[in-house]
């Protein structure tokens, strides 16, 4: 028996049960336990098993539903003022934020599917052409005659900290419940759905209906998780959010649902209990440089989470990344909620350092050194 028709034996053997060990495989192959770790870690490199476990990787893809469109980066070359002309450089990428998750997703090496909406203009081509060169699977977006397509335009100090931002997303308001049920067979072969808030309030309320009919019927769980883009558009998270796996929004976003300031930590724990009551399962709040909070099992308390310190050369898309690494994991290893949001400031951190909307540095098994040792 060769080494390939060695790899492939010991490939079925964890297929038929992901958590033998590897000593149970050697005895099985007649090798070596630590000839069998080899083949483990070649299996890993080729994106064959995923994580500790033995983690086979799901062959269906995620579903991300929301924003796609043509950023612009102003970048002042000087302190801000206000009321005069800001000498600026300015550069383009592909945002939006459901399109940045699905980009970071793919570039992990997910498989991943975009339900968006663009404009019959030179940037919706633009959007759609280069989702697909990144290994996202646009087939399930819809292009627009007469309407434009979505453009956000920031404007960043030159330390790349935001100054201000401006979203044109009404191409967004046609993400309709007609929209959403004319797929709803992708949408059911989903093995998460991602959407973010630039949908409207009546399709929202349409995914966790049926994330809520998915649990009540007990049919195989697509989590459902939602991702906040702005203050303004808090107003179209509904007021029962049953059925929802995960919620990810910032401080400023959670003190818009709550209608109120929350000051320090306290508030802020008992407005995610509130948001907990509501029907969501887990929430994780960003709060920039500080950090991250996230829900715990079975209580009000929250685990914060330190943000990695990095050299920040541009904050654009820092927080698609965050959530797309938050999602990678919990693909893999579902109840793992802070491993999850350390991978997420992980990917959040490369962001940072890069001038792309998406880092370029994203691989395959880009967590691959947390496993098997």
């Amino acid at each position: 028996m060769n080494s390939l028709s060695r790899k492939e034996h010991l490939l079925r053997l964890i297929q038929a049960h992901p958590a033998v060990t590897q000593q149970e495989l050697a005895d099985q192959l007649q090798l070596s336990r630590s000839a069998v770790a080899g083949y483990v870690a070649a299996l890993i490199r080729e994106g064959k098993i995923l994580g500790r476990a033995y983690v086979l990787p799901d062959s269906r893809p995620v579903v991300c539903i929301g924003g796609a469109n043509l950023d612009r980066k102003l970048r002042t070359l000087s302190d801000v003022q206000m009321g005069t002309s800001n000498p600026v450089s300015q550069y383009e990428s592909f945002g939006g934020v459901a399109r940045n998750v699905a980009e970071n997703l793919a570039r992990c090496g997910q498989r991943v599917q975009l339900m968006s909406i663009v404009g019959d203009d030179t940037a919706g081509q633009a959007i759609l052409s280069y989702s697909a060169e990144q290994g996202i699977d646009t087939s399930a977006c819809q292009t627009l005659a007469g309407v434009s397509s979505g453009s956000y335009t920031a404007v960043l100090d030159p330390q790349g900290e935001m100054v201000l931002a401006l979203a044109q997303m009404d191409v967004c308001e046609r993400l309709d419940p007609h929209f959403l049920r004319s797929r709803q067979r992708q949408r059911n072969a989903a093995a998460m759905v991602i959407a973010d808030l630039n949908l409207p309030a009546d399709s929202l309320n349409l995914l966790l209906q049926d994330a809520q009919q998915q649990q009540q019927q007990q049919q195989q769980h697509i989590p459902l998780v939602l991702i906040a883009v702005s203050q303004p558009k808090m107003q179209r998270l509904p007021a029962q959010l049953h059925g929802l796996r995960l919620l990810i929004l910032n401080h400023g976003e959670l003190e818009q649902r709550a209608g109120q300031a929350l000051p320090d930590q306290v508030a802020i724990q008992q407005a995610v209990a509130t948001l907990r009551g509501q029907g969501v399962q887990d929430v994780i709040v960003t709060m920039g440089s500080a950090g991250v909070l996230c829900t715990r099992p079975d209580t009000d308390l929250l685990t914060a989470i330190p943000a990695p310190l990095c050299e920040v050369v541009d904050v654009t898309g820092a927080g698609d990344a965050f959530s797309a690494g938050v999602c990678y994991s919990l693909l893999q290893q579902a109840t793992q909620l802070e491993l999850a949001c350390q991978r997420g400031q992980r990917l959040a951190a490369l962001t940072l350092q890069s001038g792309r909307t998406v880092s370029e540095q994203l691989q395959p098994n880009i967590f691959q050194e947390e496993s098997y040792a």
